[in-house]
């Protein structure tokens, strides 16, 4: 296959991933997809997405914060910056570390795992029945899963960035409640208007990547019959450069 062609191809491949993310995030904002068996297909896999990893990783989370911490905070001492203790352990973890690590963990152990059964369900030709039956595979087993992992990602990274600022509090003041409005001001002078609305955006963005990306891998690069590991390969490859490219934007929008 010669260049050109290696070319078209991967812009083709792109360009049916970026179509099939747009048809499911229309079904997503579609009341009707949200009848009453879709609701429950919907909070059954919002539940198993996310409750069985909310605790491990919030914990993980924790301990993570604690030794970041102390690093951070006796190395400032150190070299006489401990007033910039807190704000460098805030934008690390919270600003950097914890959305990152949220996406990638809930796609290693949820989306990763639903683009698997669709892999099956399509090989073994369910969704073709789905689609026979006059029902829509798209609305009924694919959009389900992406929000799923939309709010799977989403929610570890809120409730972990809550335990982080928490946990960074007590390591550097204690359990003592008179140096709240000095870490209250220093939080806000770290999130300025601009830096948290990338931040937002940025987990946003991160949990639509590890949620599309390999139900797009699923439904489009692998034919029926086919080995699924090199579709599995694919989906991880292109969320990895999502996921780099969203990294790189946020990092230039909040440092220059």
């Amino acid at each position: 296959m010669t260049a050109t062609a290696l070319i078209i191809n991967w812009f083709v491949g792109w360009w049916r991933v970026l179509y099939f993310g747009a048809q499911v995030l229309v079904l997503a904002f579609s009341p009707a997809s949200y009848s009453p068996n879709n609701r429950v297909l919907l909070a059954r896999h919002m539940v198993q997405g996310t409750a069985p990893i909310l605790v491990w990783f919030t914990l993980l989370c924790a301990l993570i914060t604690l030794v970041i911490t102390r690093i951070v905070v006796v190395t400032a001492q150190s070299y006489g910056l401990s007033q910039y203790a807190l704000q460098v352990t805030i934008r690390v973890l919270v600003l950097e570390l914890i959305p990152l690590s949220a996406a990638m963990f809930v796609a290693l152990r949820t989306t990763m795992a639903s683009s698997a059964e669709l892999s099956d369900m399509r090989r073994h030709g369910k969704l073709a029945a789905i689609a026979a039956q006059g029902r829509d595979p798209l609305r009924q087993e694919v959009m389900p899963r992406v929000v799923a992992g939309v709010f799977a990602s989403v929610t570890l990274a809120a409730l972990s960035c809550v335990v982080a600022l928490v946990l960074a509090y007590v390591a550097v003041y204690g359990f003592n409640l008179s140096a709240l409005t000095a870490y209250t001001r220093l939080f806000g002078q770290v999130f300025t208007p601009a830096v948290t609305l990338i931040f937002v955006m940025k987990t946003l963005f991160f949990s639509l990547a590890v949620a599309l990306m390999p139900m797009a891998s699923a439904m489009l690069d692998e034919a029926p019959g086919g080995v699924r590991h090199g579709a599995e390969l694919r989906a991880l490859a292109r969320m990895f450069v999502v996921i780099l490219l969203i990294e790189v934007v946020s990092l230039v929008g909040n440092y220059y």
